[in-house]
């Protein structure tokens, strides 16, 4: 997997007003038509993915698509058609989004799937209102501070507790597809589950990113006798190009297109479930010691969603809605908008706009990791984390002629200091490790609506437990809880506890001007999800990249550490002297996220955009290039 080269950035010289953003969008939206300087497939690519689809061959993968009937956005060019597929023939956004999330279950295993949850964030056009379902996975309900301690009292290794049944929280994704589709679909769970199951039952060609990442779990996998049979076919790597079949997670999906989701929360799907986390199958050879689970068909029985309002702050004119905790990516990225929005980014040379960008990410997280944890164990100070005098309290620790030292101290949002002060007056505790794989999908449909989707099984390969016979693995959710407080001194508000979520790094995020969506986008990626969509959105807002452009460029992620990521794009490139020169240290991480977007262009058409190399590339779709 490989990186696209760095696009060029666009010159802008106007201040970065709600009135010059607004000018500027409509000369971005008709940049982001010219979908041939590109060098990419037409949006036609999409109409032919349908024919191809139907004739069982794997449908063209393009990372820039313009239309009209509605878009999709997603890693992979099966899931986006499945989701077209549903907008064609007269599905919603809502809809087509479920169908989507159904067929990454099949083709990114690894990522996504019935055993896991997530976070799922509509606008709804009709109503100009923003939606949002947190069907976060939980802890069973006798799960304590302790949980991932060894009997000594110290924190288990990381690798031992993520390949247990210790891992494995209560599944949300089957409850969230059940309840969005109830709330604001057209379509039943068993009409969009419909191309899911036939991709399942048929399925798919395997490429160079599933081979490798399978390879990366060989180890773990090949000590489980149900993964290994599926994943590890005959004890080998599944050939790229070969065709990869998943019968039982076929009969899975048929069952709860049969029976409904009370075949996971109250029925045999959901105990057999339970019996894989209380008596993880191991095989008898192996070596490795996996610790068994307490999840009880008591947790599934009593798991619910929650539909919560959305975060939201003002930025440029433009309002950003995201998702509020148990997620830290509504109120993260929010904040650091909050930090940015006095200064004009469209004016500062590169390195200065990155040392901005770095430093604003450097203190949201701050503030993460002090105060973001599940409201309803925890007092979150939403209200203030995204307010703009909190942040403003923050900004002024950002000098353009210094690096903040991390760990910064967090601010108090409950408190915020005076006009003109800074606000220094937290503890400092170092981040806490979050794992670093997901999926994200953004969809918009012919009447305006929006979905921005992010879904997850926690690191690549989940737990490595698949539930025998059903044909997905299960999730290791709960290792985002920190094992142990990072400095004893300071609250952690991330513990283990009974029925909790743990936090998570999620962001889907959609932006509205007024009432008219802007654009819509999220990423895979741990704790770098926030950095990606942030960067992302000051990209394309700021500094005036096309949406595809503003995916595709290098990125750096600050997570309140010692040092920064780079991609290679801009370790080799010359702002990084030019930054170590202010006194900023990094490191190389070869990939960063793999965001997807749609963007709402004039006339009733729409762009979906997705990753030009990372992951291989995604797959963006429209219904139709022409009305």
């Amino acid at each position: 997997m490989g990186h696209a080269a760095r696009p060029a950035i666009s010159s802008i010289t106007s201040t970065t007003t709600a009135a010059a953003v607004r000018r500027r969008l409509p000369a971005l939206a008709a940049a982001a038509g010219m979908v041939a300087v590109l060098g990419v497939a037409p949006a036609g690519a999409a109409t032919q993915d349908g024919a191809a689809r139907a004739a069982g061959a794997t449908p063209h993968k393009t990372p820039v698509a313009v239309g009209y009937g509605g878009a999709v956005s997603s890693v992979d060019a099966d899931a986006s058609a499945a989701g077209i597929d549903v907008l064609r023939h007269g599905g919603n956004a809502v809809d087509a989004a479920v169908a989507t999330a159904a067929a990454l279950g099949v083709t990114e295993p690894y990522s996504a799937g019935v055993g896991g949850g997530g976070y799922f964030v509509y606008y709804d056009a009709k109503h100009h209102k923003v939606h949002t379902l947190d069907g976060r996975e939980t802890a069973p309900h006798s799960a304590d501070e302790d949980l991932f301690l060894g009997k000594d009292g110290t924190p288990l290794p990381f690798a031992d507790a993520v390949t247990s049944g210790l891992s494995v929280g209560t599944p949300g994704t089957p409850a969230t597809w059940n309840d969005a589709l109830g709330a604001w679909g057209t379509r039943s769970l068993g009409q969009v589950l419909k191309p899911a199951e036939r991709l399942a039952r048929d399925g798919f060609e395997v490429d160079a990113t599933f081979r490798q990442q399978t390879a990366d779990n060989q180890d773990r996998f090949k000590d489980f006798p149900a993964t290994a049979k599926l994943f590890l076919p005959g004890g080998e790597l599944p050939a790229v190009g070969s065709t990869f079949r998943n019968p039982d997670l076929a009969r899975t999906y048929a069952l709860l297109a049969k029976k409904g989701v009370g075949a996971v929360y109250k029925g045999e799907l959901g105990r057999d479930i339970v019996d894989t986390v209380r008596k993880p199958p191991v095989d008898p050879t192996a070596r490795r010691v996996v610790r068994a689970g307490d999840l009880t068909t008591e947790d599934l029985r009593t798991y619910k969603t929650k539909r919560q309002a959305p975060t939201r702050t003002s930025y440029r004119g433009l309002d950003v809605y995201g998702m509020a905790p148990s997620s830290s990516g509504g109120t993260s990225v929010a904040e650091a908008l909050n930090i940015l929005e006095r200064t004009d980014l469209s004016k500062l040379s590169e390195r200065d706009y990155l040392h901005r960008y770095i430093e604003a990410s450097r203190i949201a997280f701050a503030d993460r990791g002090r105060w973001v944890g599940d409201p309803a164990a925890e007092d979150v100070p939403t209200k203030g984390l995204t307010s703009q005098r909190f942040a403003d309290s923050r900004a002024c620790l950002i000098k353009d002629d210094a690096v903040l030292t991390s760990p910064v101290p967090p601010g108090d949002p409950n408190r915020p200091s005076a006009p003109g002060s800074c606000d220094t007056r937290g503890h400092a505790a170092p981040t806490t490790y979050e794992g670093e794989n997901t999926t994200h999908l953004t969809v918009a449909d012919k009447w305006g609506n929006v979905v921005a989707y992010t879904l997850t099984i926690e690191q690549t390969g989940g737990s490595g437990i698949t539930v025998p016979g059903r044909g997905f693995l299960l999730n290791n959710e709960l290792t985002d809880f920190s094992f142990a407080p990072a400095d004893p001194a300071v609250h952690d508000p991330n513990l283990p506890g009974p029925g909790k979520r743990p936090r998570s790094s999620m962001s889907p995020t959609i932006v509205l001007d007024g009432h008219k969506p802007v654009l819509a986008l999220g990423s895979p990626g741990g704790a770098t999800i926030i950095t990606t969509v942030l960067q992302t959105l000051l990209n394309h807002l700021d500094r005036g990249m096309p949406l595809v452009d503003a995916i595709a460029a290098p990125r750096a992620s600050q997570r309140n550490a010692a040092r920064t990521e780079l991609e290679p794009g801009l370790w080799n490139g010359p702002e990084r002297a030019e930054l170590e020169a202010l006194g900023h240290s990094f490191k190389q991480n070869p990939e960063i996220g793999a965001a997807t977007g749609v963007q709402r262009l004039s006339g009733g058409r729409w762009l979906a955009a997705a990753e030009t190399e990372r992951r291989g590339g995604g797959s963006a779709m429209v219904v139709s290039p022409k009305r």
